[in-house]
């Protein structure tokens, strides 16, 4: 049977804040799971994969006949169009952050770095995970919730 859902007890509200491409791109670092978004026959798709940050690119690892596998090792130049969103939200506070990366996403195909990222990003499912997809981000965005001030009419 599944749990009951508890709404939270309310709080005060959230303003959010703008976070530059850097700040961004560092959270987005700073946890191991994110959600890819990518067209699979004409509609979107996505998959949550964990990933790691090199010299600002997203890598994940995929399996071979993954659908986004297949797209990207049929597609040229620059590669796949997709978004990349991760995030950290409290639920009890509502305070954290989120970071959304649209690129285009490539097969890693150099043997040595694949390799690399084989012994660097560990997959989380029991699954062989052969390939490897770099997401090169074209645009990143953020946003930060933090506690609205109080206003002070004049």
């Amino acid at each position: 049977m599944a749990p009951e859902y508890v709404p939270p007890a309310p709080v005060a509200p959230r303003r959010s804040t703008e976070l530059g491409g850097e700040e961004a791109l560092a959270l987005l670092g700073s946890v191991p799971l994110g959600r890819v978004v990518f067209t699979r026959h004409a509609l979107p798709t996505i998959r949550p994969v964990n990933h790691v940050l090199d010299g600002g690119d997203i890598i994940i690892r995929t399996h071979e006949g993954a659908a986004l596998t297949s797209r990207t090792q049929r597609a040229g130049d620059p590669g796949v169009v997709v978004a990349y969103e991760a995030d950290s939200i409290d639920p009890v506070t509502h305070l954290g952050w989120s970071v959304v990366v649209t690129g285009y996403a490539r097969p890693v195909t150099d043997p040595d770095e694949l390799l690399r990222y084989q012994a660097l990003l560990l997959p989380w499912v029991d699954r062989p995970m052969e390939c490897a997809i770099r997401i090169v981000p074209d645009l990143v965005t953020g946003v930060r919730l933090v506690e609205a001030q109080p206003s002070t009419a004049v």
